[in-house]
């Protein structure tokens, strides 16, 4: 269990640093992540962006398992 709070606090502390980078590349801003503007609210559903991430953090993962 301490191992892989350990790691999942690695990859977290790494997102943090890569984040901005992320920004410049235009993830989060991809087609099929919907922005909807209605009035004084916005909402920002990054759909694409989610399913990147997930498969990067399952093949991180099922790497580590190996």
């Amino acid at each position: 269990m301490s191992r892989l709070l350990i790691i999942l606090g690695a990859i977290l502390i790494l997102l943090g640093v890569v984040w901005p980078l992320m920004r410049k590349v235009g993830l989060g801003h991809l087609p099929g992540d919907l922005i909807i503007r209605r009035g004084g609210f916005t909402l920002y559903f990054p759909i694409t962006t989610c399913i990147i991430v997930s498969v990067l953090f399952s093949i991180i993962v099922w790497m580590l398992n190996r």
